[in-house]
């Protein structure tokens, strides 16, 4: 009996991947995401067992809740069967909450998400003929996860979104022997293979740098992403040990709640778990109208004490900066990709709010090639395939001297079984 493994999206492009694994007529499908920005080549997909037909031997397992692997689940049919990880399926709840007065789709998303049914890291579940082992990674999403798979004698480790620079990295290996061992193949993502210099930092060299800059000066001003937890976790300490006060809006403060309160096994951190003093959610005026309020008594605390401000291209943000003191001192947290004019992703209004007048202090969600290299030398996998890149081919002639690597194309599928038949990975085109 055969494995076979198709990737209907994602060869040659980041976000939006959507991989099969089948065997005799059971399919396990991974990730069912937004395409990115900019992306203008990428087909609208009909897949036999996702998007219609016969769904009785079909599951989805969702890696993480950032929207390039979640955020067209609400277009698949009712009946298919969705998983994820317990604490990302509560936080994707608290966004689609957020958003669903704005964007129609985050209705269905949230009442969707009543039904998704929830796995463990490293309990083994199974689904047909497959042996699904969810293993928690490091990434910018907190609980997300990767998972080795394995079915007639033939195993896939499918690595999801991950890296080994973040604050959940350092017993990754040590997991990867407990609950992985070596596998046959390996589906990986390969976002970094053409940027070698966005992962120069770890989170760790990243908060010391923040807790300096808070310390130097009075106001600050950060500007990321609100799902990314580490992030905001670190800088919420990072404001503590500099003596500033924390802010955040009620979103993000219900974000860092979910984890805080969660069963996750990285909640024993004290990374996740407030201080003394946690963190100051802004007050909104009553009856709202779009506006932060800002008393007379807020603007003299903030003038004396000085602030740590997480902030979000919007104009309730804008509004309120121009209404608080200090000379504020703007940071970008995420990929600058976002405010380059001329790119696919540039976003208006995030360059409008940091006016061309910020520093830079980021790190990537996402492996570097040094890392990557050490992670197959434990695996030591018998082919590695490509997925979530915008190189494959620099990815093949990268790694190729150790592995063979399997270049496919959106839709193609590649067969295997537990003996060697055709070629020296048991492969079958």
């Amino acid at each position: 009996m055969l494995m076979t493994i198709t990737i209907h999206r994602g060869t040659d492009q980041i976000g939006g991947c959507v991989t099969e694994y089948e065997h005799d007529g059971w399919r396990l499908f991974v990730d069912y995401g937004e395409v990115l920005p900019g992306n203008s080549k990428t087909r609208e997909l009909k897949v036999e067992g996702l998007t219609h037909g016969d769904l009785s031997k079909s599951a989805l397992l969702i890696t993480h809740y950032h929207g390039d692997h979640i955020g067209n689940i609400t277009m698949l049919p009712d009946v298919l069967p969705i998983y994820m990880g317990e604490v990302a399926r509560e936080i994707q709840l608290v966004l689609s909450d957020h958003l669903k007065t704005v964007i129609p789709a985050h209705q269905k998303m949230a009442k969707l998400l009543q039904n998704v049914q929830t796995f463990k890291a490293g309990k083994d579940f199974t689904f047909g003929p497959f042996i699904i082992t969810p293993v928690t990674v490091d990434h910018s999403a907190f609980d997300a996860y990767a998972f080795r798979i394995e079915t007639d004698g033939v195993s896939a480790y499918h690595t999801g979104d991950f890296r080994l620079h973040g604050f959940r990295s350092g017993k990754f290996f040590k997991m990867l022997e407990q609950y992985i061992g070596k596998v046959d193949y390996v589906v990986c993502e390969a976002t970094n293979i053409l940027r070698p210099n966005v992962t120069s930092k770890k989170e760790s060299t990243l908060q010391r740098d923040f807790v300096a800059l808070f310390k130097e000066k009075k106001s600050t001003v950060v500007y990321l992403s609100s799902t990314n937890i580490d992030r905001l976790f670190s800088l919420y300490h990072a404001a503590l040990k500099a003596g500033r006060p924390f802010y955040v809006d009620g979103y993000q403060k219900r974000i860092m709640d979910v984890v805080v309160n969660s069963n996750s096994i990285w909640t024993k951190s004290p990374l996740y778990q407030y201080e003394k003093y946690e963190p100051e959610p802004l007050m909104y005026h009553r009856p709202a109208n779009n506006r932060f309020f800002v008393s007379d008594s807020f603007k003299e605390f903030l003038d004396k004490k000085g602030y740590v401000l997480i902030a979000r291209s919007n104009e309730r943000f804008d509004n309120l900066l121009e209404q608080i003191p200090g000379e504020k001192q703007k940071v970008l947290s995420m990929w600058d990709g976002y405010v380059k004019e001329g790119t696919e992703a540039y976003n208006e209004n995030l360059a409008n709010s940091l006016k061309g007048e910020y520093d830079y202090m980021h790190t990537s969600g996402h492996i570097d090639m040094k890392d990557l290299r050490e992670f197959f030398r434990l695996l030591q996998p018998k082919a590695i395939i490509p997925i979530h890149t915008d190189s494959p081919e620099q990815f093949a002639k990268l790694f190729r001297d150790e592995w063979p690597v399997i270049r496919l194309n959106d839709g193609q599928s590649i067969s295997f079984t537990s003996i060697s038949e055709t070629d020296s990975c048991g492969a079958k085109k």
